[in-house]
């Protein structure tokens, strides 16, 4: 299957549609097209930004990220876990009379439980970042437009997807027209 990016009104259509892509002049435009975007209430849509823009995810309408979740179950699993090991090891398992100290000691148990509290986490974390993203993705049909390069350098883009619940052709190429877009481009497969 090979993939075909062509600009819109320009060469043939692509015969599977992923996607419309639309240039934007800067990040104000950007920012005014992707909350227009969210208005008309498209939902499998995205900007592409060589940089981070201020208030462009509440522009978009995207909610709260559930990478949180994963880290809070790490850490918590791991303080639970190590904390029972480190109780049972030490009070009942191999209960030894160091110094008169008591078998169990919370302050003694504070280096363990940090480290299994922050560990844990930590790989949640990356784990609920991966899933969450829909990694490991080997390829994406965005990355055969050529100037799609340019979206980490100098250039901002919006791009609708076929997928969209919302999606119609001529409607979709009408709003990023409207909205200011240039260089609108289809990008599809040619199978």
């Amino acid at each position: 299957m090979s993939n075909l990016v062509c600009p819109v009104g320009i060469g043939e259509m692509p015969k599977k549609l992923y996607a419309i892509a639309a240039e934007f002049d800067g990040p104000k435009s950007l920012y005014a097209a992707a909350e227009k975007i969210r208005d008309r209430g498209f939902k499998g849509w995205d900007c592409y930004t060589p940089y981070y823009v201020h208030g462009l995810d509440k522009a978009m309408g995207l909610r709260k990220s559930f990478v949180g979740l994963f880290t809070l179950f790490g850490g918590l699993s791991g303080l639970i876990g190590g904390f029972l090991l480190v109780t049972i090891t030490s009070a009942y398992v191999y209960p030894m009379d160091t110094q008169g100290k008591p078998y169990f000691s919370l302050p003694g148990f504070v280096p363990i439980l940090d480290l299994l509290l922050i560990m844990p986490s930590a790989i949640f974390s990356i784990v609920g970042l991966v899933v969450l993203s829909g990694l490991p993705r080997l390829h994406h049909p965005l990355w055969d437009w050529d100037d799609f390069t340019r979206a980490t350098h100098d250039k901002f883009f919006i791009v609708i997807e076929a997928n969209d619940p919302r999606f119609n052709e001529k409607a979709s190429i009408d709003l990023l027209q409207e909205i200011g877009g240039t260089n609108l481009t289809y990008i599809g497969d040619e199978e």
